[in-house]
């Protein structure tokens, strides 16, 4: 089998919520969706994510990376990661997510012919997840607080805290969500750099009394040396990884260094299911977990669903909430009860792309 033929969608969706992300700019979804036809009359469908920018990234990928694939057999998917690797150090420099949903057309199509969903053919553990909500950034406390119970109501099993990077709010915040919810629901935080060392100090002392579950990418993932001193005069869990380039060698020093206690990765910024099930596999070897960090869009999280039920050291599945505001692009949701995210059985992802939300939001076909 080979790809004939790589169609790439650059995106964008405007929601009609207003939310902002840190940077104080609203919410504007810019992804690529990308079709795969090989040689055999199969066609593999997935998304890939696009930061502020679909037309610059679809591109890079229809520049770079799809004379690449062209032509190559997605078996040798294994192969291909590694040539990409050196092919990409010589003078290109693309970014991770490029790479992923060629990566992962690789994984969809092995599955396809299989027969099999994505998490069997890469090697089942479960069949549901247990489902986090990751919040967006607030205006206030109680808006956190809020949203905390109202998850807690839904029986998800955590919630998790981006606070605003003003510290008192962000003490504020998670205080409120302690008292909203009570002692025995799970919370984590997740500041996402804003803090340096000594208020990370202050900060994660004040989870551990609240009784957080970890605190997450506290500083920028490339601060070793903090982040280990961090990890050792902290009780609560570190967990950073996330933004490291070239996982699993960018996330190699964290784990063998215990600068973090738990590593993240996901399908989209970690390289594909190849660099997230390396990464998984590494953290494992040390006996770490691999908690799976966001892909944002829900065709990008079905994969990591999958991958997350293929990993046996990974507790949750992520999602951002409000839900609803991400669950774009698929024509089906993704079967959430219980608080647990369940595996769809049908091949490759289980679910299709919606073409038609996919062609109202296409800026240009690459």
């Amino acid at each position: 089998m080979k790809f004939t033929n790589i169609e790439i969608r650059a995106c964008r969706h405007e929601p009609d919520q207003a939310y902002s992300l840190k940077d104080g700019k609203p919410i504007d979804f810019e992804f690529l969706a990308m079709r795969f036809d090989t040689d055999e009359g199969m066609s593999i469908e997935t998304f890939g994510f696009a930061g502020r920018s679909a037309l610059a990234m679809g591109a890079v990928s229809a520049e770079l990376l799809r004379p690449f694939f062209l032509g190559r057999d997605p078996d040798y998917r294994e192969q291909h990661w590694h040539d990409y690797r050196r092919f990409n150090r010589a003078w290109n420099f693309t970014p991770a997510y490029a790479y992923a949903p060629y990566d992962i057309a690789c994984h969809l199509a092995q599955a396809q012919t299989a027969g099999l969903p994505l998490y069997k053919h890469l090697g089942a553990v479960r069949d549901a997840v247990p489902i986090y909500g990751s919040s967006l950034t607030l205006p206030t406390a109680e808006a956190y607080a809020e949203e905390a119970r109202a998850l807690q109501a839904k029986g998800w099993a955590a919630y998790k805290l981006h606070p605003p990077a003003d510290i008192d709010i962000a003490f504020e915040a998670h205080r409120a969500c302690r008292a909203a919810v009570g002692p025995g629901f799970r919370l984590m935080s997740d500041p996402v750099s804003n803090f340096n060392f000594q208020q990370n100090l202050h900060f994660g002392k004040m989870l551990e009394e609240l009784n957080y579950y970890w605190l997450e990418e506290p500083m920028f993932d490339e601060c070793h040396g903090s982040m280990r001193e961090l990890t050792r005069q902290l009780r609560i869990p570190i967990v950073g990884g996330e933004t490291a380039e070239n996982h699993p060698a960018g996330v190699a020093e964290l784990v063998a260094t215990r600068a973090v206690d738990i590593v993240r990765a996901d399908a989209s910024w970690s390289g594909g299911i190849t660099g997230l099930m390396k990464t998984a596999h590494l953290a494992e070897a040390h006996g770490m977990n691999c908690e799976i960090h966001t892909a944002i869009y829900h065709p990008l999280e079905l994969v990591n669903l999958h991958c997350a039920a293929a990993i046996r050291n990974n507790e949750f599945f992520e999602v951002l909430v409000p839900e609803e505001l991400f669950a774009i692009g698929l024509k089906d949701p993704i079967d959430i009860r219980d608080g647990q995210a369940h595996l769809p059985q049908g091949p490759g992802l289980g679910i299709a792309l919606d073409w038609d939300f996919i062609d109202n939001a296409t800026l240009k076909v690459l």
